[in-house]
């Protein structure tokens, strides 16, 4: 595997970061997870317009502008031989001193990983995953907004502790006023009368890629889609569930904390909906070679 590192790829071994590092002593930083479909690198642009944000929301400035990052992950890709995978593209506040002040942080760096990644077993895309409920709130907005995907991600991991515990692979998290927010690594919607519910941003969800594009995806097919405040109550009564995510794609949920969702088995407009984005995730995107991609 070769890493891009600050303008240069090294190999696996040799790619590394400075302890000083605040991305490492801090979680002072941002990044995006990015996938990689037949010679295509989905959404880019989109995923490179949140990090851009992100990094403002934290005044961290990228070092390189969204043209040169748009080379650099397609020139990772094109260096690990990738058609189908997944991108980590970081960027740290950079080299800085025992102490917090960012300032003393002077060169920022950008890290490109490109790989394969598989988030959940594959019979749970089949059969549909079973997910709880867990007591760690997710991040208050006037602490670190869960806006900002930033390189601080404790609050997801503790709550991933509590899946772990409860012997499944995701979580729902609550916000401060117990409303569903988002799960540790992937937005949830639920099938309620024919209409898809998302919680709202405003509830603690992640600005989520896959999210926008699955509410796309429904509207085009004349579902009406509606951001709602949500309680486990709407959850447990849904008659059909799923996650979103980049690197998990769209995920159905059959059990919450106990409880059967609908029928127990993946709903008609999750598998619809499944189908939709499989099919545009095949036939769109940055050509990583251009001369080599394929015709959906």
């Amino acid at each position: 595997m070769k890493v891009f590192i600050d303008g240069k790829f090294y190999s696996e071994q040799d790619a590394k970061i400075s302890v000083f590092d605040h991305g490492l002593l801090y979680g002072d930083g941002v990044f995006e997870g990015i996938r990689a479909y037949n010679g295509r690198v989905f959404k880019l642009r989109e995923h490179l317009e949140r990090l851009f944000d992100c990094a403002k929301a934290i005044a961290l400035e990228i070092p390189m502008s969204l043209e040169e990052l748009t080379r650099a992950v397609v020139e990772t890709c094109r260096e690990n031989e990738i058609t189908d995978g997944y991108v980590r593209l970081l960027v740290t506040r950079g080299i800085g001193t025992l102490g917090l002040n960012p300032n003393r942080c002077k060169n920022p760096s950008v890290v490109v990983i490109a790989g394969r990644i598989q988030l959940y077993p594959p019979e749970l895309y089949e059969h549909g995953m079973e997910i709880v409920t867990v007591a760690t709130t997710r991040n208050h907005h006037n602490a670190v907004n869960p806006a900002i995907k930033s390189l601080n991600y404790l609050n997801n991991v503790l709550a991933k502790i509590e899946a772990n515990v409860a012997g499944v692979e995701e979580a729902i998290m609550l916000n401060a006023q117990g409303y569903v927010a988002e799960c540790t690594g992937d937005n949830i919607f639920i099938v309620r009368r024919g209409v898809l519910h998302t919680p709202p941003l405003h509830a603690g969800a992640l600005y989520g890629i896959t999210r926008g594009v699955v509410m796309d995806l429904a509207r085009e097919a004349g579902v009406t889609v509606s951001e709602s405040t949500l309680t486990r109550f709407d959850l447990y009564v849904a008659e059909e569930c799923f996650l979103t995510g980049t690197g998990a794609e769209i995920v159905p949920v059959v059990k919450i904390d106990g409880r059967k969702i609908g029928s127990g088995t993946p709903g008609a407009l999750t598998r619809d909906l499944v189908a939709k984005y499989r099919e545009l995730t095949h036939g769109s995107g940055e050509p990583i070679r251009p001369g080599d991609v394929q015709d959906a």
